[in-house]
């Protein structure tokens, strides 16, 4: 696939958008609370203060959630890639979208991207690797408030 059409999702797109993150979330075996998933996307949908939401495909199969963050480690803004799903795998999609996001990024001056994966997920790390992100030897820990 040459490239992945990305269209930025807004409030108009939250019907479009809900189901695809319920399937993501049945994937990587996290709860799905539709009430706090409506809350958390509100502020991305609305504009792009904290991050931005990406539907990729047309139709739209998939989507990417990105979140922005500041660091003195990274040299300055950087991004966490904080959710992407595509219900078609194996296709260059996702790879054609990454790119296309990497893009976006670069444009914004953010300088470094991260995500997490869920330990389960050794093709969801597979493919992280084939674009470009390596494993940190730094630890994610976290703190419920």
């Amino acid at each position: 696939m040459n490239g992945a059409a990305l269209c930025r999702a807004t409030a108009a797109h939250l019907d479009l958008l809900l189901p695809l993150i319920e399937e993501f979330c049945a994937i990587d075996e996290h709860p799905y609370d539709e009430a706090r998933v409506r809350r958390a996307v509100g502020p991305l949908l609305a504009d792009d203060s904290l991050g931005v939401i990406w539907l990729i495909g047309d139709p739209p199969g998939g989507y990417a959630v990105l979140t922005w963050s500041y660091s003195l480690e990274s040299g300055g803004r950087d991004a966490l890639l904080d959710e992407i799903f595509l219900r078609e795998r194996g296709r260059g999609l996702g790879s054609a979208a990454l790119a296309a996001i990497y893009d976006d990024l670069r444009a914004r001056g953010i300088t470094r991207v991260f995500l997490e994966t869920e330990e389960h997920n050794a093709r969801a790390r597979r493919f992280y690797a084939r674009n470009g992100f390596v494993v940190e030897p730094s630890t994610w820990m976290a703190a419920d408030l």
